[in-house]
Formats: C-alpha cells, structure tokens, sequence
C-alpha cells in the first residue's frame, strides 16, 4: 500500500521543480533578453549561486520521491513513477552537462566580457534549459498519473471497493453481474 507521504511527495517535488524551471523558462529568461547584457550576466551569476543549491536539491528529492512511488507501487504506478523518476535525472544531466559549463562562462563573461559567439551559447543554454524544463514538466503529469489514475494498482482502493461491492451483494443474496 502506498503512504499518502509517498505519494504526497512524489507530487509535490516534480511540481515545485517544474514550476520553478517554467518560472526560469517563461519569465527570467525573457526578463535577461530586455536587459543590458552586462546586467544580464551579473544576475544570471547571482541566481547560479542562489539557485545552484536549491535546484540541485529539488533535483534530488524529485529523483528520490518518484524512485519511492515507483519501488512501492505495481503496475501502471510503477512504470509511471518509475519514467517520471528517468525524466527527473535526465533534467539533471541536462543541467550538469548542459547549463552548467555555459554558468561558468557566463561568471567570467560577467568580469570581462563575452566573446563574439557569445550569443549562440546563450542560445545552446537556453534550448538546454527549455529541454531539462519539459523533461521537468512531463515527470510532473506522469506522477500526478500515477498517484491519481483510477486504475491505479498497489494502493489496494481498487481491491476494496470490489470486495466491498461483491460482498454487500453477496450479503443480500444477489451476485454481480459481469
């Protein structure tokens, strides 16, 4: 049977971390667009350093909570949880190898300057980023699929309700039709 702190969990960590990567995708990123470039590189740096520790913990416990629903739960739960828990670690390795060495050009950027192809590895940051972000928002839809599907198997609700409508009709002598 799954806990309603795993299941809890396994809904609200996805969405927080596809939240705050759709916040980065529909509002940050256009906000660094509007602004001078040396403004853009002084606060991408300071949100790296801010968001580096949280994101990366969101990251984890999306991956760790989603693992738990997919290890307790059967069938579709599982494969559900279970891809939403692949989903989650690949917007990890997006970030890792994707994001984060452009941060890291960005911070020196900040100090002295881009380079002249400074706007194509804006352009591969934000297409990693839209990337982690939907891989984000998909493990989100398929954990609240598998926490909320009727068909859901291992919770043991589907179970008792039919032993509970076949034996009220047994009881009063009459059996279920098919």
């Amino acid at each position: 049977m799954l806990s309603k702190l795993v299941r809890a969990a396994a809904l609200l960590f996805p969405g927080l971390l596809a939240g705050a990567f759709g916040y980065g995708a529909v509002n940050v990123l256009y906000a660094f667009r509007e602004v001078p470039l040396d403004v853009r590189f002084a606060f991408h740096t300071a949100l790296m350093r801010v968001n580096g520790p949280v994101m990366q913990s969101l990251m984890a416990l999306t991956i760790l909570s989603t693992l738990t629903l997919a290890i307790r739960g059967r069938g579709a739960t599982r494969l559900l949880a279970a891809t939403a828990a692949a989903l989650a670690v690949a917007s990890f390795l997006i970030t890792r190898f994707g994001n984060v060495p452009i941060n890291q050009h960005i911070k020196v950027w900040a100090i002295s300057g881009p380079p002249a192809d400074y706007a194509t590895q804006l352009h591969r940051w934000e297409m990693f980023h839209f990337t982690r972000t939907g891989c984000a928002l998909v493990a989100f839809v398929l954990a609240i699929a598998a926490v909320t599907q009727p068909w859901r198997s291992g919770t043991g609700q589907a179970s008792t309700a039919s032993a509970t409508t076949w034996g009220s009709m047994a009881a009063a002598g009459r059996a279920p039709s098919s």
